[in-house]
C-alpha cells in the first residue's frame, strides 16, 4: 500500500542548484513544497594565482549529471515514479564566467569565478576612460558599479589575455554565458541545437545589461569591447527554454532559471514590497523586494533584478547588499589554517569561549563589496593578545559574517526607510545555531529561519513548477501551505551589540587601502 502511496504523490519538480561550493539536484512535491529527495556533490576551486578562483566548467556540468542520476536512483528506492517530475528549474551562482566554443561544446577556458579578483587592473583601465573616473558611470543603466565582481569585465579579461578565446571569436565560435547558460545550453542538446539563453536575473549580474529596457545594452557592450554576438539570448525567470537531452529526465522541460540570491528570494515568498531575506552561502547575500520600481540606492547596495515571472509578467527589482566571504571564512578555517576538520568543528570551537575575547576579523580575500566596494582591502585579524586562541578566532569568524550584515542592513534601512523588523534568513551556514543566535544579537531584532533551509532550490523549483506550458505549481499566496520556522530572539544588551559594532567598524578601516593593482601584479 505504502509503495501505492508513493506513486501517488502528483506532479514533482526537480531543481538543478549549481553554487559555488558545490551542485545538488533536488525535488519537490509541487503540491506540497515538501523535499522529497536530492544529491549533492563538491565541486573543487582552483586558485592558481593570488587572488584568482577557477572551476572547470566540464567538472561543473559532470557534477550536474551526477547530482540528477543519483538522485534519480534515490526516488526509485523509495518508490517515486521519476516520470512524476513535470519541469526543472535551474539556480546558479550568478556572475562565473564561461566561454565555450559551439562547434565542439569545449570550454575554451576554465570558468572565472565571482569573487576572482584578477580583474582588478582591467576596472582601472576602464576607469580610466570614464570622465571622473567614476564608478557609478553605468549605475542608472545597470544597477551596477564597476567591480571585479560582475561578468562583463572577467570577459573583457578573457578577451584580452586568452588566445583561443579571441580566435574562437574571431572565427565566430564562441559562446559566453553565466553558469545558468552553459548548463542550460549543455543539458539541451549542446552542439546538437542546445539552447543559448540566460534569464532577467543572471543578466542583470553581467553589466551589460540594461534593467529598463530588459535587453543587452549596445553602448555598454562597446564600452567593454564585447562583441553583442556571442551572448545569449535573454528570458523571463518561469518559461520553457528547452527539453533535457540525455540522462533519466530526457524529455523533461527546463522551464525556470533564476540566478541563486533572486531564487531565495522567491523561495522565502518575499513578493512584496519591503520584503527581505538574507543568505548564507560561500557569500552573504541580503536582498530587498522593492517591487515594480527599481530604487537606486545611496548606501553602497546595488539594484538588481528580483524576478520576471512569466514571458507577460512584470518585472521586480530589488535592493541587494553583497558581502564576498561568509562561509568561505568557515571553509578557509578548515582548508588553509587547518583548525578545524569541520565547519560544524568550528561551531564547536566558537561555542566552547562563547566570546572572541576583543579579536576582530575582517575576512576581506576579495576585497570588501558592500557598502563599501574597496577591492583595495585585505583580511586582517587584530586584537590579538598571548590570551588568543583557536577558539576565539572560530569565534571572531562567526561574527564577522553578523558584523558584514549588519552593515548591509543599516545601509538597506536607510535606503528603503523603514526598517526591518526581522530578518527571513536560509543557506547552509543557517543551521550553524551559534551564528543565528550572534546574528540576532548584534542586530537587535529576531532573525526567522524556515523549517526547509533550500529554499534557493525552492525558488527554482517554483518558477519551472508555475511556468506555461507546465502549471503545475502555484504562486498564489493564498494556495501555499503555512511555512514553520526557527525564531532567534536577541540576546544581548544593545549597548554591548553596538559597542562590538564600533570596534569592527574600526577593524574594516584597517584593512582598506592594503593592495594597488600595480603592486598586485608585480607580486606575481
Amino acid at each position: 500500500m505504502a509503495a501505492t502511496d508513493r506513486t501517488a504523490l502528483g506532479p514533482l519538480v526537480g531543481a538543478i542548484d549549481q553554487g559555488t561550493s558545490s551542485s545538488r539536484f533536488l525535488v519537490f512535491n509541487a503540491k506540497t513544497a515538501e523535499l522529497l529527495s536530492h544529491h549533492q556533490v563538491e565541486i573543487s576551486q582552483k586558485f592558481p594565482k593570488e587572488g584568482w578562483v577557477e572551476q572547470d566548467p566540464k567538472e561543473i556540468l559532470n557534477s550536474v549529471f551526477e547530482c540528477v542520476e543519483k538522485t534519480c536512483e534515490k526516488l526509485k528506492q523509495l518508490n517515486i515514479n521519476i516520470s512524476n517530475i513535470k519541469a526543472i528549474g535551474v539556480t546558479n551562482q550568478r556572475e562565473t564566467t564561461v566561454v565555450w566554443d559551439k562547434t565542439t561544446g569545449e570550454p575554451l577556458y576554465n570558468a572565472i569565478v565571482w569573487l576572482d579578483l584578477r580583474t582588478q587592473s582591467t576596472v582601472e583601465r576602464l576607469l580610466n576612460r570614464i570622465p571622473g573616473k567614476n564608478k557609478a558611470f553605468s549605475k542608472f543603466k545597470t544597477g551596477l558599479p564597476l567591480s571585479t565582481y560582475f561578468s562583463a569585465v572577467k570577459l573583457r579579461w578573457l578577451l584580452d589575455n586568452v588566445e583561443e578565446i579571441k580566435k574562437a571569436v574571431d572565427d565566430g565560435r564562441a559562446m559566453f554565458g553565466t553558469i545558468d547558460s552553459w548548463l542550460i545550453w549543455s543539458l539541451t542538446g549542446g552542439k546538437n541545437g542546445g539552447i543559448h539563453c540566460t534569464d532577467v536575473t543572471n543578466a542583470s549580474r553581467t553589466m551589460l545589461f540594461n534593467i529598463h529596457s530588459l535587453e543587452w545594452d549596445p553602448e555598454l557592450c562597446q564600452f567593454f569591447e564585447i562583441p553583442m554576438e556571442i551572448l545569449p539570448k535573454v528570458r523571463s525567470s518561469s518559461e520553457i527554454y528547452g527539453l533535457m537531452k540525455s540522462g533519466a529526465l530526457t524529455g523533461v522541460p527546463i522551464s525556470g532559471c533564476l540566478g541563486d540570491q533572486s531564487a531565495a528570494l522567491v523561495g522565502q515568498m518575499c513578493f512584496q514590497d519591503g520584503q527581505a531575506k538574507n543568505t548564507y552561502g560561500t557569500g552573504c547575500f541580503l536582498l530587498c523586494n522593492t517591487g515594480q520600481k527599481s530604487v537606486f540606492s545611496e548606501h553602497g547596495l546595488i539594484t538588481t533584478i528580483a524576478y520576471k515571472l512569466g514571458r507577460d509578467k512584470p518585472v521586480c527589482y530589488a535592493l541587494e547588499g553583497s558581502v564576498a566571504i561568509a562561509g568561505a571564512v568557515v571553509r578557509w578555517l578548515r582548508d588553509n589554517l587547518g583548525i578545524a576538520k569541520s565547519s560544524q568543528e568550528v561551531e564547536k570551537l566558537a561555542a566552547e569561549v562563547g566570546t572572541s575575547y576583543g579579536v576582530y576579523f575582517v575576512p576581506a580575500f576579495s576585497g570588501l563589496y558592500a557598502p563599501y566596494w574597496e577591492p583595495s582591502a585585505r583580511g586582517i585579524i587584530c586584537g590579538l593578545t598571548q590570551f588568543t586562541n583557536k577558539k576565539h578566532i572560530a569565534f571572531a569568524a562567526l561574527e564577522a559574517v553578523c558584523f558584514q550584515t549588519r552593515e548591509i542592513l543599516d545601509a538597506m534601512n536607510k535606503d528603503c526607510g523603514i526598517p526591518l523588523s526581522q530578518l527571513q534568513v536560509d543557506g547552509g551556514m543557517t543551521n550553524n545555531k551559534i551564528l543565528m543566535q550572534l546574528q540576532a544579537d548584534i542586530l537587535c531584532i529576531p532573525v526567522v529561519k524556515p523549517s526547509m533551509p533550500e529554499t534557493t532550490a525552492l525558488g527554482a523549483a517554483m518558477a519551472a513548477g508555475a511556468a506555461e506550458g507546465v502549471g503545475v505549481w502555484s504562486l498564489n499566496p493564498g494556495d501555499w501551505t503555512a511555512v514553520t520556522s526557527e525564531r532567534f530572539e536577541p540576546q544581548l544588551n544593545p549597548e554591548e551589540s553596538e559597542f562590538r559594532y564600533a570596534r569592527w567598524k574600526k577593524a574594516v578601516l584597517k584593512s582598506m587601502g592594503w593592495e594597488t593593482a600595480e603592486a598586485s601584479s608585480n607580486d606575481k
